[in-house]
């Protein structure tokens, strides 16, 4: 067999076993993805002792390679939510999240100061102690443009030896301030139910009855606030009569209007019109129908829905659009993006033609637009490959291969479509990219890390670097923690919830989910930070990098 073939197969070999590993679960936890890296250490181990040696060209561009795909597919799935979730709703949260990643980073500045610890080892450390892989990527790429190599095993070894307690301790930090708190988990979910809403929805809907004399003969567009983000007035129901009023549509006494939006202006609404009052669904769908499409046609991505024209053409109203999971109160100036689910309202006659005018292909949410990955993976590239300068660091730095990507597919997927390419990708496709980078990557690391593993755990210095793991997973945590529910009056199950999406752990979400099924406020604290919280994980290395190399 050639060198290539052999290295190939050893790695998916350690592909295997590592996936075995992480299959393996303790009281519901395990390693997960990261058992690849310990199967990479196990084959390595055994490699080393035969006098086994890998090609390290092939070696060199999987690693890198991988990352590249990881990093880029995480940009462009969090991509929509990472500008949206940085809305008013998620400030605390984030700001929360924020502070356990600054934190964290700052622990790594203290021990690397007063200890010798090398800086290539106190970055896995601190990758390690995160669970975040793109954060070990992003520390080496960041240390090879600053002159430092032959990293990649130090760098592993030390990741490896913090990672099984930052799975552990996030845990155990749930655990903890639960008893200290003296937490009741029923009550914290009646809590959550009582502030969100039963349906858990941040839209609401209401039926104000107009009985301001101030308004008769108004048109719609001139209530105050009306034409503001967040509310839509979907049917207008006047005696018997039901449709789907136009922003030039006058006004009477009597009239009963339809809203959807947030509760604040639902109440501000109510303030100015009249009264709310409670209506039977039936009586106000008339001859109206409501559809759930998808826009899918290629003619108006990248279009507002202004210039569409469709309300004043066929008389049918969007009522809310769904965009990567995050749902939203769509405006006159919302540009339409591929996969947008869009919630319509419109005569039964005309529903056909507006449905066919979005597309609604259902098939086509299934296909994956190959141009647009490359042409995104090739800008991604290029762009970390750009140096720039920093006064006080003598040689200029590059975003490298870690930040390139990220930054490129969090632009590209918030933009969405540039003509008749769209970066959208279907959630089944991207995990699949995803995985088959992030197993590649830790493949190698793990490979190149366990000729020594056992040997620096045993007598060198696997031990110490466990400490400060331990160290940098559990004070943040803790702290923050401490913060959300004594400061913040966090509900302990949104704790929970940016707790595990701080560290990016979908092991650690299902750990808090499985506290009390079915409630969803754990669920939607860790959808709120991950975003923001990724994209700080793989800035941190190597801002840190940098910040620690200058004071050398």
């Amino acid at each position: 067999m050639s060198d290539i073939a052999v290295t190939i197969s050893v790695l998916s070999l350690v592909a295997v076993l590592g996936l075995w590993i992480g299959h393996w679960k303790i009281r519901g936890v395990g390693l997960g993805i990261g058992g690849v890296l310990f199967g990479g250490i196990i084959i390595s181990h055994f490699a080393a002792q035969y006098g086994l040696r890998l090609d390290e060209h092939t070696l060199h561009f999987v690693q890198e390679f991988g990352l590249i795909l990881f990093v880029y597919t995480i940009g462009i799935q969090v991509g929509p939510g990472f500008f949206a979730s940085l809305r008013e709703s998620g400030l605390k949260l984030n700001a929360l999240g924020a502070l356990i990643v600054c934190l964290g980073a700052l622990l790594v500045i203290i021990i690397h100061q007063v200890t010798d610890i090398p800086l290539d080892a106190i970055l896995g450390i601190y990758s390690g102690a995160v669970t975040n892989t793109p954060s070990l990527g992003a520390g080496q790429q960041i240390l090879n443009e600053l002159g430092m190599h032959d990293i990649t095993e130090t760098m592993g070894m030390s990741y490896a030896m913090a990672y099984p307690f930052g799975i552990c301790g996030i845990l155990l930090t749930m655990w903890l301030i639960r008893l200290f708190f003296k937490i009741n988990i029923d009550k914290e979910a009646e809590n959550f139910d009582r502030e969100t809403g039963k349906d858990k929805e941040t839209i609401q809907k209401a039926n104000i009855r107009i009985t301001n004399v101030n308004f008769s003969g108004l048109n719609l567009r001139d209530i105050p606030g009306f034409e503001k983000h967040g509310i839509v007035c979907t049917r207008l129901k006047r005696e018997q009569d039901i449709f789907v009023p136009q922003a030039d549509t006058q006004l009477q006494i009597g009239d009963i209007l339809h809203f959807l939006g947030d509760p604040k202006t639902l109440r501000e609404m109510e303030l100015i019109l009249g009264e709310s009052i409670e209506v039977e669904a039936s009586a106000m769908r008339g001859n109206l129908r409501t559809e759930r499409v998808v826009v899918t046609n290629e003619k108006i991505l990248g279009k507002k829905i202004r210039t569409l024209a469709f309300h004043q053409q066929y008389g049918v109203m969007i009522s809310r659009l769904n965009r990567a999971g995050v749902e939203l109160i769509p405006t006159a100036s919302t540009t339409l993006q591929f996969g947008d689910v869009l919630h319509i309202i419109g005569g039964v006659d005309v529903m056909d033609k507006v449905i066919e005018m979005f597309g609604n292909a259902q098939s086509k949410l299934n296909q994956v637009q190959m141009l647009p990955v490359f042409i995104g993976i090739g800008l991604g590239v290029l762009l970390g490959s750009i140096p720039f300068s920093i006064p006080g660091i003598p040689v200029p730095l590059k975003l490298g291969l870690a930040g390139g990507p990220l930054v490129v597919a969090l632009i590209l997927a918030r933009i969405g479509t540039i003509g008749k390419l769209y970066w959208f990708m279907p959630p089944s496709a991207n995990l699949a990219l995803r995985e088959i980078g992030i197993v590649l990557f830790l493949s190698v690391v793990g490979f190149k890390s366990g000729g020594n593993f056992i040997h620096t755990l045993v007598n060198g210095n696997g031990l110490e670097w466990m400490f400060y793991g331990i160290f940098i997973t559990f004070v943040p945590l803790l702290i923050v923690g401490v913060i959300a529910r004594i400061y913040g009056n966090l509900n302990y199950l949104s704790i929970c919830g940016l707790i595990a999406g701080s560290m990016t752990d979908p092991p650690a979400l299902a750990f808090a989910n499985s506290l009390k099924e079915n409630c969803g406020a754990s669920a939607l604290a860790y959808a709120t930070v991950y975003p923001l919280v990724m994209f700080l994980r793989i800035v941190s290395p190597q801002l840190l990098a940098i910040l620690l190399w200058s004071a050398v």
